[in-house]
């Protein structure tokens, strides 16, 4: 490691010259026989550095002649000599010497650690603290030994820069990173490195940002002469790869399994991947039919949306591949398709681009919050048998009309950002929720209305200065498959048994969850069915044959009436084949959770472009982030490698760097047990998401799942990266390094489980934060869609205090706090969340929320309601609902609550701690403490006032005492704060 030292003033030369006295004294008499016929000899030095181990931009003599003064700061700048090495002649005059130290011009020294280079006449050379006399350039100009010229390959890595950090045999690492790499052609960077009298090398590769090559922890073995790497590869005596090479001619293979489907005047087109003997780089689609002529357009994947065309008019598609050389493929089969009629569609919105740490969250289940428009209800194959339709109940009920109407609602309880469940097309018995995914490039038309769209919801959300974060699903589709990238056909039995369920064939039918299908009056389509002889073409194993079971009617049950990973009806090139065994072994990730959740391959390129372009429509238009559904059966590999850097590359794309940067992505990773690890697993934990890889793996994703599962399992717990992001230093806040991070945040799983008890859930989240990369964008809730607290599978029911005490925690402690729908009037508490399609939605914590926000609402700012008439005057009017709008007043005012890294160094209480962000012009400090009273020493000076009170105090020893303000009660005592921010409420007084 090198050593950093401050740039010193000129030593007075008194001092020098007693050190030059107590340096001669000390030196044989033959030494100083040998000084004096050397400065007989010569009034100069030519002194010569080697810079190979320091990687310096530029390279500095400081030096004093014995018995003179200091070159001025940070001296003379040398010249270069040969490879590695720079040199500088300087005039001694009368001096038998000097005094030198080297440097890089911006404050890095290499002063023989601290005792600085004593130097003679002639040619001198210091070598990595080694002083000799010698002419390391002499000669050929190659140096004092031997040599190494290293090419390393960064193709299947994709590093935009090259490290070489070495050692020679028997000699000294480099300082970390190494010394830069030179581009040497496409794909390839160089080093030539002086080995002196070795001849072999150990090294590793990095790309300046942390990601390593070390050969899987083995380090290189490197001989001298010329050596690739590539792909962990090791070619000795290996000739140039930037030589001249044979010119590639043979272009890719046609692309294969051309589709294309059209939604209104937009049309989806999407094929299998091209073969070539080097590489597909791109591919070339050719559009003819309209009124344009032929349209050519350049596509990065195997997937594209062609939007703005011609209503009822037949367009033609053929696809060529394209290769780096830029040799074309011959053109693939065409497929056509008609296009139906255009809806008018409102302008793409823009993410409002800020720090979503300022931004409390609203989480709803669109299907369940409110009905806007009653014509697009559904109630799917199980409407009758749940006990819905006696309810008058539909599962599809609420809409992004009835969400965009009582957008005033949740601004007047503080919110700035909803989240909504999954907007794609669904496909499945109980899909109102959205995670089954069939078309995941068409907005489910069960959400949509005339004037109400998804992107009329976006817009009308950013017009109220409110985000929308979308919920998304990269793991799975629904077990019918996914539309424009394949649908399993389904070969069901169709007895007098099961005539109530499967449709009969109609070739003029397309499933759009809406529209009823006219042959058999249902509002669902299954797809194509036989009950007599096996079909040509069957790859379902057993077909026909009884299953030996029977389902909940009693009706005898066959092979193939449904898709499953075990039936044969799903390419393994797209889908997993296997039913999960272990919820915390590597299968979790690479099986069906649940027959209603067709795993996709998230290996395989065509499903990553597949989901990439359906997701980058959603950028599109404008979300200001993406909630992941089940992250965790996803290889962190993968994201790191595919679905992250294309969310980002596509927001700064289209809306720029700062948007990207705040483009908000959360992962749920269920862990669903106590431990700050869950169960001892690193890759089942939700924290480990937040990080990037820390190496290289196969370039095959494939291998690299099971490569970067495998390394991190070994690790262990104990050798996972920490972060003191969310921590202040003592009172300080300190920028937050965030060069490791993997662009995903997190879903507070720990604190979410302990969420019983607010202390309890306080503790555990503390313990977990040094885990994560930033805790401070932690997503906290206390209970969901899903789950309650402690696993359970009811709504929250700890009571009004305890809700009131979960809420304060929430909105003062580091994180995002997060409110699922109906909480701030304990909707449907102690209810079972889910009990699937058997039961009444009405019983359960799924239960349609609307009839609460009838009337009329609207919000004269975040937290406050200008006028509120009928229902929802009276939602309003509830007593968490009081303490909810002034906890958001509170956390909008305060910016240290908001994105404030926290401390409980010196303070005593048992929910109390200190909160500060610094930036720019704003510095915000403030002492919290909830329920209990607490005691801070050690804080600064000054006069801090409580927004909850007013009351104002004068800290001039460091230490504030504050009683305790009682149950969902707290205190924010702000240094230089706004003063007391709202009024009295039932809890906040």
């Amino acid at each position: 490691m090198r050593r950093r030292h401050r740039l010193r003033p000129p030593r007075p030369a008194v001092a020098l010259a007693t050190v030059a006295g107590i340096l001669a004294t000390a030196t044989p008499g033959a030494g100083a026989a040998a000084r004096a016929e050397a400065t007989a000899a010569s009034t100069t030095t030519t002194v010569f550095f080697y810079t190979g181990t320091k990687n310096w931009p530029a390279t500095y003599l400081h030096y004093a002649p014995d018995g003179g003064s200091w070159t001025t700061v940070p001296g003379t700048r040398m010249e270069a000599a040969c490879t590695d090495w720079v040199k500088k002649t300087v005039d001694l005059g009368s001096a038998a010497g000097l005094q030198a130290t080297f440097n890089d011009g911006s404050g890095t020294w290499d002063n023989n650690a601290g005792h600085d280079y004593a130097l003679g006449t002639g040619n001198v050379t210091v070598k990595d603290g080694a002083v000799a006399h010698s002419d390391p350039c002499a000669g050929n100009g190659t140096g004092d030994g031997n040599r190494a010229t290293v090419y390393y390959a960064t193709a299947t890595s994709g590093w935009n820069t090259a490290n070489l950090h070495y050692k020679p045999a028997g000699g000294s690492w480099t300082a970390v990173p190494g010394v830069g790499m030179e581009a040497a052609c496409a794909g390839w960077w160089k080093r030539t490195v002086d080995l002196g009298p070795a001849t072999s090398l150990t090294a590793a590769f990095n790309n300046g940002n942390g990601v390593w090559d070390n050969n899987n922890g083995a380090d290189y073995t490197i001989g001298s002469g010329t050596t690739t790497v590539r792909d962990r590869t090791v070619t000795a005596a290996a000739a140039d790869p930037c030589a001249a090479q044979v010119p590639d001619t043979r272009p890719p293979t046609a692309p294969a399994g051309v589709t294309a489907s059209a939604t209104g005047t937009a049309a989806v087109v999407s094929w299998q991947p091209a073969t070539d003997d080097t590489a597909v780089t791109a591919y070339q689609l050719t559009r003819t039919g309209g009124t344009g002529g032929t349209v050519v357009t350049d596509v990065g994947s195997t997937v594209y949306s062609d939007t703005g065309l011609a209503e009822r008019t037949t367009y033609t598609y053929t696809v060529r591949a394209v290769d780096a050389a830029g040799n074309v493929s011959p053109a693939s089969a065409p497929a056509s398709v008609t296009t139906g009629e255009e809806a008018p569609a409102p302008a793409a919105g823009t993410p409002l681009g800020t720090d979503p740490r300022k931004d409390p969250i609203y989480f709803v289940l669109t299907a369940r919050f409110r009905d806007g428009d009653p014509s697009n209800d559904r109630g799917g194959s199980r409407h009758v048998a749940s006990g819905n339709a006696a309810n008058d109940d539909p599962m599809f009920r609420g809409d992004f009309k009835g969400l965009i109407d009582k957008l005033d609602y949740v601004k007047a309880l503080g919110f700035s950002a909803v989240w909504i469940t999954p907007v794609v097309l669904n496909r499945s018995d109980y899909d109102y929720h959205g995670y089954h995914g069939y078309d995941f490039y068409k907005v489910d038309p069960r959400l949509e209305s005339a004037g109400a769209s998804y992107q009329d919801l976006i817009n009308a959300a950013h017009a109220k200065g409110m985000k929308i974060y979308q919920d998304v699903v990269y793991n799975h589709s629904s077990r019918w498959g996914a539309r424009g990238l394949f649908t399993p056909t389904v070969y069901g039995v169709r007895d007098a048994q099961w005539s109530w369920y499967y449709d009969e064939k109609n070739a003029g039918f397309a499933y759009d969850g809406l529209t009823v299908e006219p042959k058999s009056g249902k509002s669902y389509y299954n797809g194509d069915l036989w009950s007599t002889a096996e079909p040509s073409g069957n790859t379902c194993l057993n077909w026909g044959k009884p299953t030996g079971g029977r389902s909940a009617e009693g009706y005898t049950l066959y092979n193939c009436q449904w898709p499953s990973p075990t039936s044969g009806m799903f390419p393994k090139a797209y889908y997993h084949q296997c039913w999960i065994g272990n919820w915390e072994g590597e299968d979790s990730r690479s099986c069906w959770l649940h027959e209603d959740l067709a795993d996709f391959d998230t290996e395989n390129a065509t499903v990553q472009n597949y989901l990439v372009g359906a997701y980058d429509k959603y950028i599109d238009m404008g979300v200001d982030g993406f909630r992941v559904d089940t992250a965790v059966h996803v290889p962190r590999v993968t994201w790191n490698r595919r679905f992250l850097p294309a969310i980002h590359d596509r927001v700064a794309q289209r809306f720029g760097a700062d948007a990207a940067r705040n483009f908000f992505v959360f992962g749920e990773v269920g862990a669903f047990v106590n431990d700050k690890w869950n169960r001892g697993s690193v890759n089942h934990s939700a924290q480990f998401f937040t990080w990037k890889e820390r190496r290289e793996y196969s370039a095959d994703d494939e291998k690299a799942a099971i490569e970067g599962y495998d390394y991190e399992e070994q690790l262990g717990t104990g050798n996972q990266p920490t972060s003191a992001n969310a921590f202040l230093d003592g009172n300080t806040y300190h920028t937050p390094d965030h060069s490791r991070f993997s662009g995903m945040n997190i879903i507070d799983m720990r604190m979410h489980m302990n969420f019983g008890d607010a202390q309890n859930a306080y503790a555990n989240g503390k313990d977990s934060d040094d885990s994560v990369n930033d805790a401070t964008y932690n997503v906290v809730y206390v209970d969901s869609h899903d789950y309650g607290p402690n696993k359970s599978s009811t709504r929250y029911a700890g009571g009004t205090d305890a809700w009131a005490e979960n809420m304060a925690l929430m909105w003062t402690f580091r994180g995002i706090p997060t409110l699922y729908y109906g909480s701030e009037i304990e909707f449907r508490k102690g209810r079972q969340i889910d009990c699937g399609p058997t039961c009444p939605l009405a019983e359960t914590g799924r239960a349609y929320y609307g009839d609460h926000l009838e009337g009329d609402v609207t919000a004269s700012g975040f937290g406050t309601v200008a006028s509120a008439s009928g229902e929802v005057a009276t939602t309003l009017a509830q007593p968490l609902v009081k303490h909810l709008q002034r906890l958001n007043l509170i956390r909008r005012a305060i910016p240290a609550l908001q994105a404030g890294q926290y401390s409980t160094d010196g303070i005593s209480g048992p929910m109390a701690f200190k909160r500060r962000y610094t930036s720019g012009a704003t510095d915000s400090f403030a002492l919290v403490t909830i329920t209990g009273g607490a005691t801070y020493t050690g804080i600064p000076n000054g006069t801090y006032t409580d927004a909850v009170t007013g009351d104002v105090r004068t800290v001039t020893g460091g230490t504030l005492t504050v009683a305790a303000p009682g149950k969902g009660n707290l205190r924010v005592y702000v240094l230089n704060g706004p003063g007391r921010i709202g009024t009295a409420g039932p809890y906040l007084k």
